[in-house]
């Protein structure tokens, strides 16, 4: 996957779609949402949150997706600091952690506008992008 260019492009000709960053350290579930979401957005991948900084540099994202396990930051703490960077930006985390404490820390810290729960699907991930960019 190109650190430049969309996994997969976007939908129908003329469709506005949201431009949207996933971050997962696994490549094999990344390729996979990459298919299962290219009518619903233009998705960007980053494998960690070094490589989604640098996609952060190069152009604008309306949300971004992230796992909360990551190799060397825990999701939480980067979206956490994108929330600072880019507070236009709406942000979901992915988590294994089904606590509400957990869930609800992570929606007053980083302004989350969904936290799902493992496993989830792809649908889910684009019904939370469709809900963050419409409202």
């Amino acid at each position: 996957m190109s650190a430049r260019r969309p996994a997969k492009e976007a939908a129908p000709s003329g469709a506005a779609v949201p431009v949207v960053l996933l971050i997962d350290d696994e490549p094999m579930l990344l390729e996979a949402l990459a298919e299962q979401l290219k009518e619903s957005c233009r998705l960007y991948t980053a494998l960690s949150p070094v490589e989604a900084e640098a996609l952060l540099r190069l152009r604008r994202y309306d949300v971004i997706v992230c796992d909360h396990n990551l190799p060397g930051e825990q999701g939480l703490d980067f979206l956490v600091r994108t929330r600072e960077a880019y507070p236009d930006m709406h942000r979901i985390l992915i988590t294994g952690y089904a606590s509400p404490e957990f869930i609800a820390m992570g929606k007053e810290l980083a302004g989350l506008a969904a936290c799902l729960v493992k496993p989830v699907r792809a649908a889910k991930i684009a019904d939370a992008i469709r809900a963050a960019t419409s409202g």
